[in-house]
């Protein structure tokens, strides 16, 4: 052994990332003051402290955009900076892509692209970006500890002190994820914050894990991703929220949720008060949440539908109701709200019930996907929201409702549930033969078809039509004409039968609003507990202050 050990060459050096990491820090002596850049320095910092070839991770997720570093990354020099490997959960921005074609970045490992999703296409298209991987959030962010781990982290907080102390807000949202993995590794962590400042509400990350704030020129973008307003809900969508809250949460005690984004998922938070309290469900269904604080939600927090709810991220003009509610939010002594959208994230993947979402496509299996020909959208949480985690172990009413099998080994199931209508804006069908997401994974030589959820998860389709039970069903072809008989008169759809669509009535694989109790004809807006943003804004006594572009009033 003693020999082994002596032939072993030893490591120079067992610090090369922290001697690297002090090489690049002395290097701004001059710019910085103490960890304080000036704002106007902050292109000239950047290419001192950024490398060629760098793995770089920006934070740009849903809502939160670090933008004032996004855009001063664009402004570097490319001969000095050069094929950076960039990691961004949300590529929103159009600087996003910019770095790619001026040559500053070259790789990109993203989970979503929604507003750059075109362009996206095209230049992956046209050979200006190499891409890594689409993940969820929950996996891009797990390898950012394994094997993605970044030499620079750029991410936007409220309010630092001098010391880089880090104040997040409302919107603490990846943050912390992001710092963490670069900080703990020897990598540099460069923050912008709205404001520096002596005192802060409270300290959301520690200035030992910060080595540079810079104050922006403006405060960072923050999109009111999730209010909807009640004016642009349909009678259709009312018709499908009264299904699901019948259907399936009543049927199945769905306690704790996840919504999805969409004007059906706002349906049923509006119809919780009137629908659902003419069914005596309070108390019994919706009572803990995943979700970020949506507008739509605060009549039934108003009518004590709601317990406790942990967010993802803030939502604009949400901030003083969210203060008022402490009983029911996750708040800081300061009084505002702690999101946190990795640990959210894993609470809707392994502790809830229930995800609802909506899709654009859909095969007769039940696979769906966002990602249609030339529109590379990624799918952020979906997937982590909408899937049966393997790993859950601990029972509730809805998990256990789930089984179909005697087997003394058998599990629950978390239930997911796409709602969709039959045919998106265009009269282009939902419900097709084939997903686009295949014909994109040749095209742009991705290893997997970007699938957001698998249909092997799925336990329930609900369209205008009716639900299809899919758990209930004993094999594939059942699984098939349980999904063709809702999926209206789509290449799905026709498929079926009369015959055979009231078969699986009487089997109880499909139910119609009639099999539910429930009349088309009162599936009406004047349910709606909100019918306007004016409206929510009475619900909450003035202290939901919606953005100008929801003001209509």
């Amino acid at each position: 052994m003693e020999t082994l050990k002596q032939a072993v060459t030893k490591k120079a050096s067992w610090t090369t990332r922290l001697e690297e990491k002090q090489r690049r820090v002395e290097s701004i002596k001059g710019l910085a003051d103490g960890k304080v850049i000036p704002t106007d320095s902050i292109v000239e910092a950047m290419e001192n402290l950024i490398l060629p070839h760098d793995r770089v991770v920006l934070e740009g997720n849903n809502q939160k955009q670090a933008s004032f570093l996004s855009e001063a990354l664009a402004q570097i020099n490319s001969e000095k900076v050069f094929d950076l490997h960039m990691i961004i959960s949300s590529i929103s921005r159009p600087e996003h892509l910019d770095l790619f074609e001026y040559g500053i970045a070259k790789k990109v490992d993203f989970a979503y692209a929604g507003p750059q999703s075109l362009r996206m296409a095209q230049m992956l298209e046209d050979g200006q970006l190499t891409m890594g991987e689409i993940h969820t959030y929950i996996e891009l962010y797990g390898r950012l500890f394994i094997d993605l781990i970044p030499s620079v982290a750029l991410v936007a907080a409220d309010k630092a002190d001098r010391n880089g102390n880090l104040y997040t807000g409302p919107n603490t949202e990846e943050t912390p994820t992001l710092v963490e993995a670069a900080a703990f590794r020897d990598g540099i962590v460069i923050v912008q914050v709205n404001e520096l400042t002596d005192e802060l509400p409270r300290v959301d990350i520690p200035g030992s894990w910060v080595d540079f704030v810079v104050v922006a020129d403006q405060p960072y973008e923050l999109e009111p991703l999730f209010t909807r307003d009640p004016r642009h809900i349909t009678d259709i969508q009312i018709l499908q929220a009264m299904m699901i809250i019948r259907g399936i949460y009543e049927r199945h005690q769905v306690q704790s949720l996840n919504h999805g984004i969409g004007y059906n998922t706002a349906a049923i938070e509006l119809l919780l008060p009137t629908y659902g309290e003419s069914l005596g469900l309070k108390g019994k269904i919706c009572k803990h949440w995943a979700l970020n604080p949506h507008p739509t939600l605060i009549p039934a927090i108003e009518s004590d539908w709601v317990e406790s709810v942990h967010c993802f991220g803030g939502e604009v003009g949400m901030e003083k109701y969210v203060e008022a509610r402490r009983d029911v939010f996750f708040t800081g002594p300061d009084g505002s709200l702690r999101s946190n959208r990795t640990l959210c994230q894993m609470a809707g993947q392994y502790a809830v019930d229930l995800f609802i979402g909506s899709t654009l496509q859909m095969d007769h299996e039940a696979n769906s996907s966002t990602v249609t020909r030339g529109r590379l959208a990624g799918y952020g949480g979906a997937p982590n929201m909408g899937h049966n985690p393997g790993g859950r172990r601990h029972s509730s009413s809805a998990w256990l409702n789930m089984m179909t099998s005697e087997d003394p080994l058998a599990r629950g199931k978390k239930l997911v549930v796409q709602v969709v209508e039959t045919f998106q804006n265009g009269n282009k069908p939902v419900f097709i033969d084939s997903l686009d997401a295949i014909d994109v994974k040749r095209d742009s030589n991705l290893a997997t078809a970007p699938v957001m959820i698998y249909g092997e998860d799925v336990t329930h389709v609900v369209t205008e039509d009716g639900i299809a039970y899919l758990y209930k069903t004993d094999s594939m072809e059942k699984r098939r004409e349980a999904l063709s008989a809702i999926a209206g008169v789509t290449p799905v759809g026709l498929k079926q039968s009369p015959a055979q669509i009231e078969q699986l009535r009487g089997e109880g694989l499909i139910a119609y609003p009639e099999d539910l109790q429930i009349r088309r004809t009162d599936a009406k807006r004047s349910l709606l507990a909100a019918k306007s943003i004016e409206e929510i804004v009475e619900w909450s006594d003035g202290l939901y202050e919606p953005p100008a572009k929801f003001r209509s009033w």
